[in-house]
């Protein structure tokens, strides 16, 4: 069974650096053909793909987020991680990581259509 999970800071300061991570049990990251996405919902809003990282490291990032965002791994403790740069009060949400089986479903501008695994979200609020 697969299971991810995200950490991270739930309070972030404007101008500040989210960082949160997405470990991953039941199956590795390194595993063909899987892919590995954030993804966040702001309040009211529907959710938007922010970008993922590939069995094989390759990295995708949504275009309207790519000059703030970069994902990478760390394959010995099996998590991926998110950092989002220059945060505002408008990056507040709910952020989920969430997995996919075959890298192929993916886009690499928007993400997936459907997601095989989910992280339960964790909320970032960013605030002074």
């Amino acid at each position: 069974q697969v299971q991810l999970q995200e950490s991270g800071p739930g309070l972030v300061k404007p101008s500040q650096t989210l960082s949160l991570t997405c470990t991953v049990s039941g199956a590795s990251i390194t595993t063909s053909y899987y892919a590995w996405s954030w993804i966040r919902q702001p309040p009211g809003k529907g959710q938007e793909w922010m970008g993922a990282i590939g069995y094989d490291g390759s990295t995708y990032y949504s275009p309207s987020l790519k000059s703030r965002t970069s994902i990478s791994r760390d394959t010995s403790r099996n998590h991926f991680s998110l950092q989002l740069y220059s945060v505002t009060p408008e990056d507040t949400a709910v952020y989920f990581c969430a997995g996919v089986r075959e890298i192929d479903r993916l886009d690499t501008s928007f993400g997936a259509d459907e997601y095989d695994y989910w992280g339960q979200g964790t909320q970032v609020t960013v605030s002074s």
